[in-house]
C-alpha cells in the first residue's frame, strides 16, 4: 500500500477553508478561485481516504472529527514547514518569522514588556504577536493552534498540556493609606485580622476562586464588597477605602490611577506562592522561536526569580 501523497498547496487551502469554516472566505484570503479551493480539499480527501468537511448549502462549512484533528496536526505542519524555508535562507544563523504568544491579563503588563525587549534585542527578525485573555480563552487558543506558548498561572491545566514553571509569586494584601494596619511597622498581617474586613475581589474566571480560598483555608469567610475584573480598579477602590483586596502581582509604586496610594502587606500565614508557568500543547514540536522564547523565560527565573521569588 502506497503512502499518501498531498501538496503543501492542498494544506493551505484546507487551513484556510477550516480556520474560515467558508470556502468563499478561504478564497478571498488565498486570492484564487472558490473553485480551485473546493478541488485541492476534494483531491486532498480522496487521497487521505477521510472526509474532513462538512458542506452546508445554508451556513458553509463543519469540521469532521477527522477533521477537527487532521487541522491541528495541519497547522503545526505548515508552521514548520515555514520555519524550514527560514532555516534554508538565513543558512541557520537567525531566527525570523512570527511567534504568538498569550499571556494571562493580570500577568501582562508585569512580565511581557522586559522579556520582549531582551528576545527581539537576541532576535530582531522575529516578530512576537501577543495575546492577552483569561485562563479558558489562552488554554483554547493553545488547542486552537493561535498560541505556541503563553504564560499562565498553574492552576486548572490539563493533562494535553505541557508547563514548565518561571517564576512564583506570593499572595499579598492590600489595603488603604490611611488604614490602620498600613501604619504597622514591618507592614505584615494576618488573615485572620482581615476577618472583620469588607473585601474588593479581581472577579475574574479562577482568580476569584483562587484568592477567596485563601482565606477560607485560614477560616475566614470573606466579605466581599465589591468586585471587578480590572486590576488597576481593585487598586483604586482599595486606596479609597473600600476594602482591603488580595492579590499576586505587587507593582513598583504604591500610586493608584485614582490618585491614592494602597499599601501592600506581607501575609505571615503560611500560604504557597502562585506558580507562573510556560505553557504549550503536550505532543507539539515547538518552532525554534517558541523554544527560544521559552529558554529565555527560564533563563530569567533562573537568574533572578530563585534569589526574590518573583519572575520579571
Amino acid at each position: 500500500m502506497s503512502e499518501p501523497s498531498f501538496t503543501l498547496v492542498q494544506l493551505r487551502y484546507f487551513e484556510a477553508a477550516a480556520r474560515h469554516l467558508s470556502m468563499t472566505a478561504a478564497s478571498n484570503e488565498l486570492m484564487v478561485s472558490q473553485s480551485a479551493v473546493s478541488t485541492a480539499i476534494a483531491q486532498l480527501e480522496k487521497e487521505m481516504g477521510v472526509q474532513f468537511l462538512l458542506r452546508h448549502h445554508a451556513r458553509g462549512l463543519s469540521l469532521t472529527t477527522a477533521g477537527e484533528a487532521f487541522y491541528k496536526r495541519v497547522l503545526d505542519f505548515l508552521a514548520h514547514g515555514a520555519e524550514l524555508v527560514e532555516t534554508a535562507r538565513q543558512s541557520g544563523t537567525a531566527l525570523i518569522g512570527t511567534l504568538t504568544v498569550g499571556c494571562f491579563a493580570t500577568l501582562a503588563p508585569f512580565r511581557l514588556p522586559a522579556l520582549l525587549a531582551e528576545f527581539e534585542a537576541q532576535h530582531p527578525q522575529v516578530h512576537v504577536s501577543l495575546r492577552e485573555g483569561e485562563h479558558h480563552a489562552l488554554k483554547s487558543a493553545l488547542r486552537a493552534g493561535e498560541t505556541e506558548l503563553a504564560l499562565l498561572y498553574s492552576y486548572d491545566l490539563d493533562d494535553d498540556i505541557d508547563r514548565e514553571v518561571v517564576g512564583t509569586v506570593p499572595p499579598y494584601a492590600l489595603v488603604a493609606e490611611n488604614h490602620r494596619f498600613a501604619r504597622r511597622t514591618g507592614r505584615t498581617v494576618s488573615l485572620h485580622e482581615l476577618a472583620d474586613e469588607p473585601m474588593v475581589l479581581l472577579d475574574l474566571p479562577h482568580s476569584r476562586e483562587y484568592l477567596q480560598s485563601i482565606l477560607r483555608d485560614a477560616g475566614v469567610q470573606p466579605h466581599v464588597r465589591h468586585r471587578t475584573t480590572g486590576y488597576e480598579t481593585v487598586r483604586s477602590l482599595v486606596a479609597h477605602g473600600h476594602g482591603f483586596a488580595l492579590l499576586n502581582q505587587r507593582p513598583p509604586a504604591e500610586t493608584t490611577y485614582a490618585g491614592p496610594r494602597a499599601v501592600a502587606l506581607t501575609l505571615t500565614d503560611d500560604v504557597p506562592p502562585l506558580e507562573i508557568v510556560v505553557a504549550s500543547m503536550r505532543g507539539a514540536r515547538l518552532t525554534r522561536r517558541a523554544q527560544e522564547f521559552r529558554t529565555l523565560c527560564r533563563t530569567r527565573y533562573t537568574a533572578d526569580g530563585v534569589q526574590h521569588g518573583h519572575f520579571s
